[in-house]
């Protein structure tokens, strides 16, 4: 009977998350869905264009954060659909705005709704789902971005023919704030609500004191949250860099054509995609065959060998491409950094996540991402500046040489504590 009650609820949930995530990622992306019709009615320059743009991802890096840390003090089922309410209000309270100020700071609120979406998902899963299928869920929840993000600007140019953008941000956001209020009745925050027994190991008799939860000292001065900092700082720098400036690399020092460009950009996001899922699935094995200790992680390995992955194809990608080089290996390659640095993105979420105290489990995530959103700032101006200074191979050739400094840290560090927090002493 039990069997039967998690697995309900566990398909009941996923499937409002996955839908709900859809819905952030979609109410996020809207604007630039929709950008050439707005242009058309209202003038915008690329500075006015860039302003709005980055006044929502600064406020996501902040929300991310912040929401990170409060989903281990209040509901996670409330925070995840207040989250969805305010991105599909704001989407239609855009729709009525015609002017530069007033989009940027709409699309400020929107950064700092979206910023309550992944954090309780993090935090619910692991609630609900256990550590040998934490990964795989994760990964597959993951996805929902790629759907969003690879059938919206279908969508929204098929809309386009029939209705105005005003429309088609007023209907979007009427509908993420209408679903905001499924996801309010269905997503359960732990199975304990719906009177099932937690998941979670209970602290064990024969332990020294018999509360086993760790404070915030104790949990932010574990090394192993650091360490897995720093490795998602680089990993996601490095990504960034080659996803923001790969395709200019190709064309202005490779010979190569824009639609060459945009091809190795397609074949390097479904390489991303088959690298989230694999990773997860994989690890999610590893785990299973040799449990969740105090030291060393099963899914280490795994991330180590997706890292040495990134290395090897993004020297490959320097090296060898030339205008002269089949096309078909230009995207082999682009698939293959996809596939492993998406990989471990999803790892480190994952790690972070399911290495912490049940009571800092966002809040670890938090830290982590906060650190992957410095990455992905050293990744603009600083590495563009170094390519405006010397080439874009020297900033690629940096790229690889901290990518190998990671990899040599993290190859040294793998059998160190990774429980996070206290850990319960044997009564002798």
């Amino acid at each position: 009977m039990a069997a039967t009650g998690y697995g309900y609820y566990r398909l009941v949930i996923f499937l409002c998350m996955f839908t709900g995530y859809s819905l952030y990622f979609f109410n996020r992306k809207t604007f630039a869905f929709v950008m050439p019709s707005v242009m058309e009615e209202i003038e915008l320059d690329k500075e006015d264009l860039g302003l709005i743009t980055s006044s929502q991802t600064m406020a996501y890096a902040i929300s991310k954060f912040i929401s990170g840390v409060l989903s281990d003090q209040i509901s996670a089922r409330w925070l995840f659909s207040i989250g969805l309410f305010l991105v599909g209000a704001i989407n239609v309270a855009f729709s009525w705005s015609s002017t530069v100020g007033m989009f940027s700071l709409l699309w400020f609120f929107n950064g700092l709704g979206q910023g309550c979406g992944w954090p309780p998902c993090g935090k619910v899963l692991r609630k609900w789902f256990e550590p040998s299928q934490f990964g795989t869920w994760w990964s597959v929840l993951s996805c929902s971005m790629n759907l969003a993000g690879s059938l919206g600007p279908i969508l929204a140019t098929v809309l386009l023919q029939y209705y105005d953008w005003r429309t088609i941000l007023s209907m979007s956001g009427i509908i993420c704030a209408a679903f905001s209020f499924v996801c309010l009745v269905f997503v359960k925050n732990e199975p304990k609500d719906v009177g099932l027994p937690s998941i979670e190991p209970a602290a064990k008799k024969g332990t020294k004191g018999g509360n086993n939860e760790s404070t915030l000292s104790e949990f932010l001065l574990s090394p192993f949250l650091w360490v897995l900092s720093l490795g998602y700082l680089v990993v996601f720098g490095v990504k960034t860099a080659a996803t923001d400036w790969g395709q200019l690399f190709l064309m202005q020092e490779k010979g190569q054509t824009v639609l060459m460009g945009s091809s190795y950009m397609s074949a390097l996001e479904m390489g991303g995609l088959l690298g989230s899922l694999a990773s997860g699935l994989l690890s999610d094995r590893a785990v299973a065959r040799q449990g969740l200790g105090t030291h060393g992680n099963p899914r280490h390995g795994l991330l180590l060998l997706m890292m040495s992955g990134m290395y090897v194809s993004m020297y490959l990608f320097r090296v060898t491409v030339t205008p002269e080089v089949p096309e078909i290996w230009i995207l082999f390659l682009g698939a293959m950094f996809g596939f492993s640095s998406y990989g471990p993105i999803a790892l480190f979420g994952v790690i972070a996540s399911e290495s912490a105290p049940s009571n800092f489990c966002g809040t670890s995530h938090a830290v982590v991402a906060l650190m992957a959103n410095v990455g992905a700032f050293l990744a603009g101006l600083p590495f563009s500046t170094i390519a405006k200074r010397h080439s874009w191979d020297m900033a690629f050739w940096v790229a690889e040489v901290t990518m190998a400094v990671a990899i040599i840290g993290f190859f040294l560090v793998r059998n160190m504590r990774t429980k996070m927090g206290r850990i319960a002493e044997k009564i002798d």
